[in-house]
Parts: C-alpha cells; sequence; structure tokens
C-alpha cells in the first residue's frame, strides 16, 4: 500500500515530496471518509424506515439521539486515550509497546463501556420525561435507548479495534468492515421492524417473516449488525495486524504511565464530547416545545447533514494517524506542515460536499420521511447549515491533528466556549421567534466561529511531543 510505504519513510526520516504527502492525506483520508458515512448511512437506514412507521416513530428516535451521541463520545473518548499513544510508539518504532497498550487499551474500553452502560440502562425509563417529550412519545424513546444501552460494550469495542487499526495505518480494514455493517443492517432492520407481509417481486407474491417490533427493532437490527462487525474487528486488530497482533510471548502487563496519560488525553476528550453532546441535548429540549413536526424535522436534517459533515470527521481521523505517527518518529520538520495540508483538504472536501447538501436538501429529507411537512421543513434548515460546512470541517480536522499531538484540552476549551456561550444562548433567543429555523441559524453561526477559533489554534501553537519515552 502506498501509504503505509509513505508512512514508512515518514518513520524512517526520510524526506518526503509535497506529492507524497498529499498522497499520503488522500490515501489514509478515503478510506477513513467511507467508514464515517457508512456510520451514519446506518443512522440513515433506520431513520428511512422507521419513517415508514410515521411521524411520532420518527419523533421518538430524534428525541433520544443526541442522548446516544453523548453516551458515546464520552465512551470513545477512553479509546482515544490509548490510540494516540499507540500511534506514537508506533511511529517511534516501538511496536512492541504499542501492542502492549492495545491489551490494556481494550481492557480498559470494555470495563468503562460496562458501567455506562448499566448506568444508561438505568436512566432509559426516565430520559425521554427529561427531555420534555409527551406521552406519544416516551415508550418507542425510552425502548430505543435501553436497546442502545445493553450493546453500549460491543459498540465501543467495535470503534476501539477500529480506532486503533487506523492508528497503525490500517485503514482499508476498518473501513471495509464498516461498510458491511450497513447492508446487515438493513436486513436486520427488515426482518425486526416491520410484521410479516407479502410483497410482490418480479411477478411473483412472497410472504417476508418479520417480528413487527418497529422502534424497538432499528435498534435491535443496528445492534445485532454492530456485533457482527464487531467480532470480525477485534479478530482483525488481534490476529491479522502486522504490529498489533497477539503474541504468545507477550501477556497483559498493566501500566501505571500508560493509564496515567490515557487519563490525561481521556478526561479532556470526555469533556468535549460532553460539552458537545450536551449542547446537543439542550438543543434538544429548545426544540421539542416546538411540536412533532419540528421535532421529526430536525432530527431527518441532523441525520441528513450528518451524512455531509461525516468526510471531515475522516479527515480528522487521518490526520490523528499522520500527526501521531510523525510526532512519535520525531519529524518536527514535517508536523506543522502535515497539519495545514490535511486541514486545507478537509476544508475543501466540506466545500465541495455542503455544495451538494444545499442543493440535494429535499431529496435527502424527502428520502426519509413521506410526510409534506416534516420534508418541506428539513430541507429548509438543512439549506441553513450549508453554508457552515468548510469552517465546520476546519474545527473537526484541526481537532484530530491536535489529539494526534495528544493535546486534548485546548480543543475541549474551544468547543465548550463555542457550543455553550453562542449556540445554545443564541438557539433558546431565536427558536421562540422563528422557530426551527432559528435554532438552524444559530447552529450555522456557531459553527463558523468554532471553525475559525481552531484556525487560530493551529496557527498560533507549535504541536507537542511524543508521549512516549526516546
Amino acid at each position: 500500500m502506498k501509504s503505509e510505504t509513505e508512512l514508512g519513510r515518514l518513520r524512517a526520516g526520510e524526506k518526503l515530496t509535497l506529492s507524497q504527502q498529499l498522497r499520503m492525506i488522500i490515501t489514509l483520508s478515503v478510506p477513513a471518509i467511507f467508514s464515517q458515512i457508512s456510520s451514519i448511512i446506518m443512522q440513515y437506514i433506520d431513520a428511512s424506515m422507521v419513517g415508514r412507521l410515521g411521524a411520532d416513530a420518527s419523533a421518538s428516535i430524534g428525541l433520544v439521539s443526541s442522548s446516544t451521541w453523548l453516551v458515546n463520545g464520552v465512551c470513545s473518548a477512553v479509546a482515544v486515550g490509548f490510540t494516540v499513544q499507540i500511534a506514537h510508539r508506533i511511529g517511534a518504532g516501538k511496536d512492541r509497546e504499542a501492542r502492549a497498550i492495545v491489551r490494556q487499551g481494550l481492557l480498559s474500553v470494555f470495563c468503562f463501556a460496562l458501567a455506562m452502560s448499566l448506568a444508561a440502562s438505568a436512566a432509559s425509563g426516565h430520559l425521554p420525561v427529561w427531555l420534555g417529550a409527551g406521552e406519544n412519545l416516551r415508550g418507542d424513546a425510552s425502548a430505543y435507548f435501553l436497546v442502545f444501552a445493553l450493546f453500549l460494550p460491543v459498540q465501543q469495542m467495535n470503534y476501539a479495534a477500529s480506532g486503533m487499526l487506523q492508528c497503525s495505518g490500517n485503514m482499508k480494514t476498518p473501513s471495509a468492515l464498516n461498510i458491511l455493517m450497513c447492508p446487515l443492517d438493513v436486513v436486520f432492520n427488515f426482518l425486526l421492524i416491520f410484521p410479516t407481509r407479502e410483497l410482490t417481486l418480479m411477478g411473483r407474491t412472497l410472504t417476508v417473516p418479520g417480528a413487527g417490533l418497529g422502534v424497538t427493532g432499528a435498534a435491535l437490527g443496528t445492534a445485532f449488525a454492530q456485533l457482527s462487525v464487531c467480532f470480525l474487528m477485534l479478530g482483525a486488530l488481534l490476529f491479522r495486524s502486522p504490529q498489533l497482533r497477539l503474541r504468545r510471548e507477550e501477556k497483559l502487563h498493566i501500566s501505571r504511565s500508560v493509564l496515567k496519560t490515557a487519563v490525561r488525553i481521556a478526561i479532556p476528550a470526555g469533556a468535549e464530547q460532553i460539552f458537545s453532546s450536551g449542547a446537543q441535548v439542550a438543543q434538544t429540549r429548545i426544540v421539542a416545545p416546538l411540536g412533532t413536526i419540528s421535532i421529526a424535522a430536525n432530527s431527518f436534517a441532523v441525520t441528513a447533514e450528518s451524512l455531509c459533515y461525516m468526510p471531515g470527521y475522516g479527515v480528522g481521523t487521518a490526520a490523528t494517524t499522520i500527526i501521531g505517527q510523525s510526532i512519535g518518529a520525531g519529524r518536527k520538520d514535517l508536523t506543522k506542515r502535515l497539519g495545514w495540508i490535511v486541514t486545507l483538504f478537509g476544508m475543501g472536501i466540506m466545500a465541495f460536499s455542503g455544495a451538494i447538501m444545499y442543493l440535494a436538501a429535499p431529496v435527502m429529507i424527502g428520502i426519509l420521511t413521506p410526510d409534506p411537512a416534516i420534508r418541506e421543513l428539513g430541507a429548509s434548515v438543512l439549506r441553513i447549515e450549508a453554508f457552515a460546512e468548510p469552517l465546520f470541517a476546519a474545527s473537526m480536522v484541526v481537532a484530530g491533528v491536535f489529539r494526534g499531538a495528544g493535546d486534548t484540552l485546548v480543543p475541549s476549551i474551544l468547543n465548550f466556549v463555542s457550543m455553550w456561550l453562542v449556540r445554545i444562548p443564541l438557539a433558546a433567543f431565536l427558536a421562540p421567534q422563528v422557530g426551527l429555523a432559528g435554532v438552524w441559524t444559530a447552529m450555522c453561526l456557531e459553527l463558523c466561529v468554532r471553525g475559525s477559533l481552531f484556525l487560530l489554534r493551529l496557527w498560533r501553537t507549535p504541536l507537542g511531543k511524543s508521549l512516549g519515552k526516546r
């Protein structure tokens, strides 16, 4: 693989031309982009299939979606604390130390996710009430969140294994497996959401079995797809990865220094996720009084927009790998330059996806729901957000750059300032005045502010030193 060759040159201290740097960024970014998009396509699938059940069913998922992101974000921060260290060790040529961190990291992620699973399960019955849902939404919303909570350890082990493979430079395997989740999700959803029914295919009538579980079936379908891929992802990491696979002679060892560094990285990263996802929960609370149509339109618009901004997260993932290995290899000559190149690349990708989102907004929302009122409102607010996508990309990619450097504190602070001092107050002020459009105008302005702050941070700050001992 060319990306592996160029990463090898990076680790070896060899000179890389601009074209080689760009090729490395592109070949690492593209699989990561597809991997991120696949996760949103699964949400798209769930939303589209549940949308056939009516506005209430759609709104019930939308109501708790921000809460699922909050829990996921906190758990994923634990994995980040270890994956960054793995990238630094690989960059420094210390593969044995990297494997030791893999074993310790997987155990830590599982234990933390299990604890979060128990807490989230206990809260599932009360969450819709806390979010201000009406009686018509509470049952389905609680059931969906409960299934999500019960399968959280599976989801997080899949996430951790995927991140560890990516930080080693292997982007293709996680991407392929995450893409595989999409058809699995369709099959499981098809069998679990709808009741047994007759379908006409090529002139023949077929009886298709179904559990008829509705919203709960959508949650179970996603969970079963994640479970299937989790085994494959762990197998790829533990038995097939050239650098990270298990060795019989290497035993599990808990390193206090590794754990301490992981905590130092994970706490700000977790706080960032809490700030961001907590703001999403607060935004949901602001939207809830606007009615079922607004709740459903907001949920569908968020899902549709996610499809467009996931390329930014994909480039951010590649940035973490590139910067992490560059710092681990002691390449001060390239680290800052690579940070800017990958950031500009991400902004360009997102400018293009923003244009597509603006033009295709009615189609994107139309796929998710047949309700004309929801479609019209969802498309209108989605077009507002399109203008912020390039600067949104800047915040995501620069965060990935600093994550690769082991710096998660300042990005956390910037996200807090942007989300809670700009977005939420402005959304709370505008929502009663102009409805859902006011909420999304606040989002657009806040993302522009956030992106500008991250670019300023990248411009003024030198990147960090390796977290491993040299």
